[in-house]
C-alpha cells in the first residue's frame, strides 16, 4: 500500500488545515506511511495507526525509520468490531472503497463517533468523477474492487460528500491530491 499511495500520502499533509489539531488516527493504516507523512510535516501532531494486531512490527518500523515513533503510536483493533480511539482526525486512506455500502456507512459512524465537536474525517480515494466520464482510472479501480471484494466499490466525491452528510458532519470539501486521487473531509 505504501508504494500506490505514497505520492497521495505526501499530498495530504498539505490540503488540510492541520493547525487547528493536535492528535490523529490512521484507521487501516497497514504499513503507516500516511501518519508517517503527515506526522513528517507537522512536527506538532501526534498520531496512531489503528489497523490488525498483527500489523504493528511494520508499523512500528516504518515509523522508526522515519524518524517519528516518538510522536506515532500503534494501536492494534478491527474497526469493525471496535471503536476508533478518541481523536481530533480520523484518516481513511483508500479504505472505504474496499467495503460496501453499510460497511462504509459505519466506517464513517465510527469516524464521527471518535471526534470532538469540530474534529474532522479525511478520506481520499481514487474517486470517480462526479459525472462518470473522465476518471477512467476511479472507474477501472472500482471495477477491480467489484472482482476482488464481497461488496467493494469506488464511488465519487458527491457520493461520499452525501454519506458524511447522512451520518452528521456538517461541513464537507472534495479536494485533488495528485493523479486520481482526492480527498473528502468531513467536519463534525
Amino acid at each position: 500500500m505504501t508504494g500506490v499511495n505514497h505520492g497521495a500520502n505526501r499530498k495530504t499533509p498539505k490540503k488540510f488545515p492541520w493547525q487547528d489539531y493536535q492528535r490523529f488516527v490512521d484507521a487501516g493504516t497497514a504499513q503507516g506511511d500516511l501518519a508517517v507523512q503527515v506526522a513528517l510535516a507537522h512536527p506538532h501532531l501526534a498520531g496512531a495507526g489503528f489497523d490488525l494486531p498483527e500489523v504493528e512490527p511494520i508499523f512500528e518500523e516504518y515509523a522508526a525509520q522515519n524518524g517519528v515513533s516518538d510522536r506515532l503510536r500503534f494501536i492494534g483493533g478491527d474497526f469493525f468490531k471496535e471503536p476508533l480511539p478518541q481523536t481530533d482526525v480520523v484518516m481513511y486512506g483508500h479504505i472505504l472503497h474496499d467495503w460496501n455500502l453499510q460497511e462504509k456507512m459505519l466506517l464513517l459512524e465510527r469516524a464521527y463517533d471518535a471526534l470532538p465537536k469540530g474534529g474532522a474525517v479525511i478520506v481520499y480515494e481514487a474517486f470517480i468523477d462526479d459525472d462518470r466520464s473522465s476518471n477512467a482510472f476511479g472507474l477501472m479501480l472500482s471495477l477491480n474492487m467489484l472482482i476482488e471484494t464481497p461488496g467493494g466499490f469506488d464511488y465519487t466525491g458527491a457520493d461520499c460528500t452525501a454519506w458524511m452528510k447522512e451520518v452528521g458532519f456538517s461541513e464537507t470539501r472534495v479536494e485533488h491530491l495528485l493523479g486520481p486521487d482526492s480527498m473528502v473531509t468531513g467536519v463534525k
